[in-house]
Order: structure tokens, then C-alpha cells, then sequence
């Protein structure tokens, strides 16, 4: 299986913690552009044989994602 991308959620892959804490908001807005990454490497087809959980992973994390959204009262990013 091909290696998946360290997400730049955890902030890299150096190990270290970074010094500034990002904010909820932009958590939120890395965990979107994690997730159009994923979509677009499924639409890809990567993975082929991880396709039909992945596909259920993204679905789960965007409503996550809007659940988030309209619980923190964040602006829409469609």
C-alpha cells in the first residue's frame, strides 16, 4: 500500500510541537483541506481496494465538519 501524507494537522512530521497553538478555526479549515485532499485522491483512484471505506471516512468527516461548523458558529467553506 503507497504511503499517505503526513496531515498537516499534526504539524508536520518533525515530532515537535509547535510552539503557536493553532485556533479551533483554523483546525477546522486544515481538517477541510485534509479531506478535499482524500476526495481527490479517491476520485483519483488511489487505493483502490481502501475505496469503499475511505469514501465512508470522507462522508463521516465532513459531517463532522458541518457539525463543528454550526456549533462554533464558523462562517460556510463550500
Amino acid at each position: 500500500m503507497e504511503s499517505m501524507a503526513t496531515s498537516s494537522v499534526s504539524g508536520g512530521s518533525s515530532g515537535e510541537p509547535s510552539t503557536l497553538e493553532p485556533s479551533t478555526a483554523e483546525l477546522v479549515e486544515q481538517l477541510r483541506a485534509d479531506r478535499l485532499w482524500l476526495l481527490q485522491q479517491i476520485d483519483g483512484g488511489r487505493w483502490p481496494e481502501l475505496r469503499l471505506d475511505l469514501a465512508a471516512l470522507e462522508r463521516e468527516l465532513g459531517q463532522v465538519l458541518e457539525q463543528a461548523q454550526e456549533k462554533l458558529h464558523l462562517p460556510a467553506n463550500n
